[in-house]
């Protein structure tokens, strides 16, 4: 965490009067408001803001911007609060933009496979709008997360595998720069080859180049048939090397999920369900009725060769609704096996052959950890999730699970991989990103930094690592 030089008093009160002028209520310096817009869902500290801003529109946002930059006062966008790396916090006071109220669905154009809408939209939102079209947007986090944040933080989930992450699903966003001036990064187009790629430098900065008010997306036809199964293995290399065997023989999965022993007891007592509580895989197959069969066969096939049994099927919508319900529910029924702990959480992408490697290492290095620990994730695209359940009241438990998160990130460094898959860096693993890209890489982002927001006042903190 930074330790800059705190605000002027006069400065974030400046601010805060002339918000006030612009936004009357719905400018909120309440302590209640404050706290619940400085933290989000990782075990990283409360850092409040000074004041909260409720944006209804892009040109609102712009005002905002106007206003902190001519005060020199930080401004955080914030979204659902679902992010899990201290994305906003903030570290150095100054106002909290929140643009969950901007949350229209603005135009939705099925021959062109696309839809735009605004920031604040969350994806279960979206879909519940598009039901009636025949198209639905993949990108599942599993948060009830806004598609403004899932792209400023390059969202990833369950279905990546298939459709890709907001990376891939991003066609065009409408951001508001630190200067308070409004940048469209491209027209609807699936590509071009039309000056630098402004759309991408965007998805995934994290709210530190400038504040995404829009966004256009890609749709994509809702499936004839959709299957769901679940397979128990022996172990976890097993079922891990069952995911890599699957991708490997070019099986179109939409989604391979492993939660391990202690996540499917989690699992079971949350959904009552009655599962093997071995570590198990999730699938999830799209396409016609034969298509869909033909690959659960190949599925269940592969699974046989590595040991795999209780192969079960979740026939019809509700049935697999449910079963994904309480796999994106994990958070809540794993903290549930140990009563007033926390969950710290984390997460990890390799290249999708050492990923039995990776997972194996931290099993490994955990074996004897005080404290339950559990493994999940997305492994048909070798990201993976850890998550430690401890005593937030113990500060050796906090201690040893930070050092087991750092050793895990860069085991999967070393590997080839990421510190993160889909969590993105905030402030939590800013620490890593010069292991990972090199001074080059970090000069090079901080020229950005420096070239779009040149007082600093977007998101400050967060990313860039100190020094």
């Amino acid at each position: 965490m930074s330790a800059a030089a705190p605000l002027a008093p006069s400065a974030v009160e400046a601010a805060i009067a002339d918000l006030k002028v612009l936004l009357g209520e719905r400018c909120s310096t309440t302590q209640a408001d404050r706290e619940h817009h400085g933290r989000d869902e990782s075990p990283h500290p409360l850092c409040p803001p000074d004041a909260v801003a409720y944006a209804l529109s892009t040109d609102e946002v712009s005002a905002i911007v106007r206003i902190c930059r001519r005060h020199g006062v930080p401004l955080i966008a914030f979204g659902a609060g679902t992010s899990l790396e201290g994305h906003t916090s903030a570290l150095r006071g100054g106002v909290t933009v929140d643009l969950s109220r901007m949350n229209a669905v603005l135009s939705v154009r099925p021959e062109d496979l696309d839809v735009t809408v605004q920031c604040g939209v969350t994806r279960q939102q979206l879909n519940t709008h598009l039901r009636d079209t025949g198209l639905f947007f993949p990108v599942d986090p599993g948060a009830h997360a806004t598609l403004g944040g899932m792209a400023a933080t390059r969202a990833s989930g369950t279905n990546a595998v298939r459709y890709g992450t907001m990376r891939e699903n991003v066609l065009s966003l409408t951001v508001v720069l630190a200067d308070g001036r409004v940048l469209k990064t491209a027209n609807r187009a699936r590509k071009s080859s039309a000056g630098y790629d402004l759309t991408r430098l965007f998805v995934g900065s994290e709210g530190t180049l400038g504040i995404i008010t829009e966004v256009t997306l890609r749709l994509y036809g809702i499936p004839e048939a959709v299957s769901a199964s679940i397979c128990a293995f022996p172990d976890i290399e097993a079922a891990v090397d069952t995911a890599i065997a699957c991708i490997q023989s070019g099986v179109p999965v939409a989604r391979v999920e492993l939660l391990d022993t202690l996540a499917m007891t989690a699992f079971n007592r949350w959904s009552k369900s009655d599962h093997p509580e071995t570590p198990t895989l999730f699938f999830e197959f799209h396409g016609t009725p034969a298509g869909v069969a033909e690959q659960a066969a190949m599925v269940r096939e592969i699974a046989d060769g590595f040991g795999g049994s209780a192969f079960r099927f979740a026939e019809g919508a509700e049935a697999r609704n449910r079963l994904w319900e309480a796999r994106h529910n994990f958070h809540y029924a794993i903290q549930a096996m140990r009563p007033g702990a926390s969950a710290y959480g984390t997460d990890t992408c390799v290249p999708i052959s050492r990923l039995a490697e990776c997972i194996r290492g931290v099993f490994e290095d955990t074996r004897n950890a005080p404290f339950p620990v559990s493994a999940l994730g997305h492994v048909g695209d070798g990201n993976f999730h850890m998550t430690f359940l401890v005593d937030p009241a113990n500060p050796e438990e906090v201690r040893l699970a930070e050092a087991y998160n750092e050793r895990l990130v860069r085991h999967a460094i070393a590997l080839g991989g990421t510190c993160t898959g889909e969590h993105g860096v905030g402030f939590g693993k800013s620490k890593f990103l010069r292991e990972e890209h090199g001074d080059v890489a970090l000069d090079v982002m901080r020229l950005l930094k420096q070239a779009l927001d040149p007082e600093g006042i977007l998101n400050p903190g967060k990313i860039l690592p100190e020094g």
